[in-house]
């Protein structure tokens, strides 16, 4: 990995490449197959960095050989499921397969035009100012954790945490846990306190998620979903529903009645199914207990939006992340009203042409499937839209 950045001339610019997960190396190699020289940013000292962050139980719910980058499969010896560890080694060795030019402790905190109108300025830490062709944000689909501003959250004396500071069920074993939210994220942190040895452990639900096995007879949930992406949103709807009934339990009795909205309705609203590793059982077994929604916080008690007050050793509110574009590039017409890019993959915005962005979708077939499609788009791109100022490989 690189160390310093030379300043490009006019015409002789690289594509940066802001963030070194798998969305930005996927990026870096397609252009470099291209003959593109590329510079990956990355703010912290190794490639990788949010994933080194998960918790320690953490297995990718799409398969090994669907979510392999460009260029290079992940090793069979991973297993189908492949483990946190496991992904961090095989984005090491990507980086270092491909020889991937990467300048690791450098934060971008904003692109702008470049002053001659023919390129991108990014300004970045230690006062450097540099001047791209193009630029890829990379910067994650899971970037900033968010917590609602529930009343009396400051006042609070219990122990509160984000899902994104968890690592193991370790230091909670025999404590009563409550965990807010139950998207895939929190549905196994509290499969993984109950396996820990956890006292207690309930679940504060909001909205009804649809639960789907991730794998069903050998049969992964993501091919089934890589099938039904392009049909009709209420077709996938009406498909799902006797299937989630053959596969899935009805748990109304245990506070999960099933959604009465479609499961790809809300795929489109953002919200992926639950993928079952273990929810299911916990939930019909009695070891997680659902409650209502979390409505606010009174000294060491927990108020439901049914009333009740909840006392408990721990909060782990597992309530999502934002994109955190804003300081980024807000300033340039590209986001929406959420924050998120107007336009991904290989099209950019008319406001901002060759400014590109990579990995801010969470489809149904799978990020990182999706990521590594859009790797090869966008290097397509970058390469049709080559003006003569774009850095070539020697």
């Amino acid at each position: 990995m690189a160390d310093s950045i030379p300043s490009p001339t006019p015409t002789d610019r690289p594509v940066y490449i802001i963030g070194g997960g798998p969305a930005g190396l996927s990026v870096a190699h397609t252009l470099r197959v291209r003959g593109i020289r590329a510079v990956v940013l990355e703010k912290s000292d190794r490639v990788g960095a949010a994933w080194r962050r998960h918790y320690d139980r953490l297995r990718l719910h799409t398969t090994r050989r669907l979510s392999a980058l460009p260029g290079l499969p992940i090793p069979r010896r991973f297993g189908r499921w492949v483990a946190r560890d496991d992904m961090v080694r095989y984005l090491e060795k990507y980086a270092e397969a491909h020889a991937l030019e990467i300048v690791t402790g450098v934060e971008v905190s904003r692109v702008e035009r470049s002053p001659d109108g023919t390129g991108w300025l990014l300004h970045a830490t230690g006062g450097r100012e540099l001047t791209g062709a193009a630029v890829v944000v990379a910067t994650g689909y899971n970037h900033t954790p968010y917590v609602p501003d529930w009343p009396g959250r400051e006042t609070y004396r219990g122990e509160f945490l984000h899902a994104g500071e968890y690592r193991n069920s370790a230091r909670y074993a025999g404590r009563d846990v409550l965990v807010v939210g139950v998207g895939n994220t929190g549905a196994e942190i509290a499969v993984d306190l109950v396996e820990g040895g956890a006292s207690r452990v309930r679940v504060s639900v909001r909205t009804v998620p649809h639960i789907v096995r991730r794998s069903t007879a050998g049969w992964p949930a993501q091919r089934t979903s890589i099938l039904v992406r392009r049909l009709p949103v209420g077709l996938v709807d009406r498909l799902a529903r006797p299937v989630a009934k053959l596969s899935v339990p009805d748990l109304s009795a245990h506070g999960l009645p099933r959604p009465d909205t479609g499961l790809y309705s809300r795929v489109k609203e953002g919200a992926i199914p639950v993928l079952d590793v273990g929810l299911i059982d916990a939930v019909r077994e009695g070891r997680v207990e659902i409650v209502a929604a979390v409505d606010g916080f009174e000294d060491d008690k927990v108020i439901l939006a049914d009333s009740n007050r909840v006392s408990a050793d721990a909060v782990i509110a597992a309530t999502g992340y934002v994109r955190g574009l804003e300081d980024l590039v807000g300033h340039l017409g590209v986001l929406d009203a959420s924050g998120r890019p107007v336009v991904q993959g290989a099209r950019t915005s008319k406001h901002a042409p060759g400014l590109y962005f990579q990995g801010y979708t969470n489809p149904i077939s799978g990020n990182l499937r999706e990521v590594a499609i859009d790797a090869e788009k966008i290097a397509k791109s970058v390469a049709r839209n080559d003006d003569g100022r774009l850095s070539r490989l020697p």
